[in-house]
């Protein structure tokens, strides 16, 4: 048998988002997930807002995804690890995910495939970032909050949700990554300091950046899926950036 040394890094899908080609996008997202060779690969790491909107109930989850679901499902039973970084849209995801066999993460998150070392992870929150994300990111991490909002019914809390999002998007058409001023790049030159790293790998952003650190380390950002459909992979030698 192949040695399984390929590694897929894919974020911010967005699934559910009324915006352009919904349905299309999954499409997309499902063909690139069966088309990935699980004789050969060792991991997928799915690193945040896969899900535009996610909130879970002790016992309902969002509709839809189903063949999204049966894709990873399959994948895992092939043997490919299946890693996932709650992302900011998707961050209430409290067992179902570990109950289908993924493994849920916290970022950041090192580890070491080949001699090269990763640290990776959704990347909102990393860094010196504004206080008024960090307040809102602490609001909804809250336990209690959390508790109050499965109070609703979930017709309305999903419509609540899934408006919020949308209007979050729409506010947020596109972004121009700073290089050296953003925070996650101010994190992954600490990081480094004190860390050996070879690949910093985030979403978040939606943008498409590959910039080496002071270090002489990549820091990689891995585009959004709302009109392409991009993701990192490791073929057991280096990164590139590929398109399903």
């Amino acid at each position: 048998m192949p040695d399984r040394k390929g590694i897929y890094f894919v974020s911010d899908v967005h699934l559910g988002l009324q915006v352009g080609d919904a349905a299309g996008r999954e499409a997309r997202f499902v063909a690139f997930l069966k088309s990935i060779p699980a004789e050969t690969t060792r991991a997928l790491f799915l690193l945040g807002d896969i899900w535009d909107f996610w909130y879970e109930y002790k016992y309902v989850v969002p509709k839809g995804s189903v063949r999204v679901f049966a894709a990873l499902t399959e994948l895992m039973d092939a043997g490919v690890e299946v890693f996932f970084f709650p992302g900011n849209h998707d961050m209430w995801c409290f067992h179902y995910f570990e109950e289908l066999g993924m493994k849920v993460m916290q970022q950041p998150y090192r580890f070491e495939a080949d001699g090269k070392a990763f640290c990776v992870g959704h990347g909102d929150g990393l860094g010196p970032v504004p206080f008024g994300y960090r307040l809102m990111h602490a609001v909804f991490a809250c336990r209690p909050i959390q508790a109050l909002f499965s109070t609703l019914h979930p017709t309305l809390a999903f419509a609540l949700g899934n408006a919020w999002s949308r209007r979050n998007r729409l506010s947020h058409p596109s972004y121009q990554f700073r290089g050296s001023d953003e925070p996650l790049y101010q994190f992954a030159e600490k990081y480094a300091a004190g860390h050996p790293v070879d690949y910093f790998i985030f979403g978040h952003y939606h943008a498409q950046v590959d910039l080496t650190l002071p270090s002489g380390a990549r820091l990689l950002m891995t585009p959004s899926w709302l009109e392409d459909s991009p993701y990192w992979y490791w073929d057991g030698i280096s990164v590139f950036l590929g398109h399903s």
